[in-house]
């Protein structure tokens, strides 16, 4: 089967700009929350969209964040591909590549179920991928399709999805690397993505070396406030006079 020229490109492309692994472990010290509210500071104008919007079942709690570029695909279970078996394989096979080879590691998975009511009828994601994509350098999948062998699956990889089911169905790789959206989060092949428990957010490359300082800010910001409810006499006077200190932190 030829391969598409989104697929193409997308396989073929020479590997993008990525931070360094210290800068990834300090994000990933950070929850999603908390990189939530950094990017409020760094890029107010996205405070609206970027991040998941929509339920998500994390499969694995006790899990830290993850935070990894981004490899995308859209997939559908409910009918059969129509391609011929050969071009199946061949179809995975090039999702497998995508994935080692789309860009930088480590990778984190966003797949797209375009079943629309029916997303998550049968599971692309169980105990043989979750140990392939983790061999391949993929920290985990957020999907708003369904996961399972919940038991089974790799250690230490992480699923945001959409649900919990028992059977494959149909399932297969419609198109590798495109622009999807997972409950509400839009996200390019390359994205950086930070997600935990709480869902996941895009990290825009250019404020990634700002969060740290932001964090910093809000945490100073909040232990103000915070310190202040724990005071003997707390009133709504001793809190207006906490948020206006609090204010004028910079």
């Amino acid at each position: 089967m030829k391969k598409t020229k989104q697929q193409a490109a997308n396989l073929d492309r020479p590997q993008q700009e990525h931070l360094d692994a210290k800068t990834l472990k300090l994000l990933q010290g950070f929850d999603t929350p908390t990189i939530c509210n950094a990017l409020e500071i760094i890029t107010p104008e996205r405070r609206l969209h970027g991040y998941t919007v929509e339920p998500l079942s994390c499969i694995y709690p006790a899990l830290p964040p993850m935070v990894g570029y981004a490899r995308t695909c859209t997939i559908r279970s409910v009918e059969p591909s129509q391609r011929s078996a050969a071009d199946d394989r061949e179809t995975r096979v090039n999702w497998y590549r995508y994935v080692d080879e789309g860009g930088p590691k480590p990778s984190v998975v966003v797949m797209q179920d375009i079943d629309g009511a029916r997303a998550g009828y049968g599971s692309f994601w169980g105990e043989v991928n979750s140990h392939v994509h983790r061999g391949l350098g993929a920290l985990g999948v957020i999907t708003n399709g369904c996961i399972r062998d919940v038991p089974m699956n790799a250690k230490g990889f992480q699923m945001l999805a959409g649900s919990v089911k028992p059977s494959h169905a149909h399932v297969h790789v419609v198109e590798i690397g495109p622009a999807v959206n997972v409950c509400g989060m839009s996200v390019r092949s390359g994205d950086l993505i930070h997600a935990d428990m709480h869902g996941a957010v895009v990290i825009p490359q250019h404020a990634a070396g700002q969060i740290a300082s932001a964090v910093k800010l809000l945490t100073q910001r909040e232990a103000v406030i915070i310190g202040a409810s724990k005071r003997k006499g707390f009133n709504w006077q001793v809190l207006r006079d906490a948020l206006k200190e609090a204010a004028d932190i910079h």
